[in-house]
């Protein structure tokens, strides 16, 4: 008898801790049965706004990322200037590095590990077939030292095979948005036919490289930066709507880098018809995005600026559990 019980004792909590749902206290389905998270939640819907926004020079009209590192926020232009600003949290300028002897064709976003800053020179919604889409993988330390030594790293698309052009803004091979993981680097592309976001990866090495399609994610909108932080499984995305509808799109709580099989949670932003493009965070609750200039007088008047984000309502519980 003592035998019997313990198989059907065993049996029993086998079953349960195979119980796959969705384990967010704050979804709507949440199952609190569920031992893992089969990236199944389903949230209301939730709009965020600003707890302070705050106007940039206009040495940086065209902000087009950000990110955190030595105590400043480094952001940059989408054309031409090859000039990193460091921003205080205000977004005031304490700081200018130029990098020398590279070319600013259309850099779209910065990202950092621990030892290298990365600026994504990939934008192509102007007629969708660049074919010296890159990556500048720049040393921290030199960078710091004002006499940064840059790498860079070249990459095609596995999928896009044809490379006619095509009429502005009607790609689904723009990109501005990409994180850094160890020894791989993840694209979030720009779909402006479909307004989705596929994901790609390619080697974090110099040369050049293809980078392999993933997988999907219907964002409902375009995707214009990406922040992660690896050790809390939590990647933020930003980004704005075709009607200019801006928004934050999360991922976390997912299985390894298969960054969709957790939760996905898309918040709306109250900043109507802002150009969305830059986000960072240091611990996943507090955010600081950007937007560039917007102005189409007299319907839009939306200079550059900064705007500061607390998550703490959405993502403490996550990130304290």
């Amino acid at each position: 008898m003592p035998r019997i019980l313990f198989f059907f004792l065993l049996s029993f909590f086998s079953v349960q801790a195979q119980i796959s749902g969705c384990t967010d206290p704050l979804s709507k389905n949440y199952n609190p049965d569920a031992a893992e998270n089969n990236g199944s939640c389903i949230y209301r819907n939730l709009k965020l706004k600003p707890e302070y926004s705050a106007k940039l020079s206009d040495s940086v009209k065209e902000t087009s990322g950000l990110t955190a590192f030595d105590n400043l926020l480094w952001t940059h232009n989408d054309d031409h200037d090859t000039t990193i600003y460091g921003l205080d949290s205000l977004g005031k300028i304490k700081k200018k590095i130029v990098l020398k002897n590279v070319i600013n064709h259309d850099w779209e976003e910065i990202s950092q590990d621990s030892l290298y800053l990365y600026i994504g020179d990939f934008g192509n919604n102007a007629k969708g077939n660049r074919t010296d889409l890159n990556i500048l993988k720049i040393e921290k330390k030199s960078f710091l030292e004002e006499n940064p030594v840059i790498e860079k790293i070249s990459f095609s698309y596995s999928d896009q095979t044809d490379l006619l052009a095509q009429k502005p803004n009607t790609t689904n091979f723009d990109c501005e948005a990409f994180i850094v993981s160890k020894d791989s680097i993840y694209l979030f592309s720009k779909q402006w036919k479909s307004s989705k976001t596929n994901v790609y990866v390619l080697p974090n090495k110099s040369g050049n490289k293809i980078a392999q399609f993933k997988n999907t994610l219907a964002t409902d909108g375009l995707v214009t930066g990406a922040v992660y932080l690896e050790k809390k499984k939590l990647i933020s995305l930003c980004g704005y709507s075709k009607t200019g509808k801006t928004f934050l799109y999360l991922l976390y709580d997912f299985k390894n880098h298969d960054f969709l099989s957790g939760n996905k949670r898309k918040i709306d932003l109250k900043l109507p018809f802002h150009q969305i493009e830059g986000i960072t965070t240091k611990d996943g609750i507090h955010y600081f995005i950007t937007n560039e200039s917007l102005v189409r007088k007299p319907i839009l008047n939306n200079p550059q600026q900064i705007h500061y984000l607390d998550l703490n309502s959405v993502l403490d519980l996550y990130l304290h559990k």
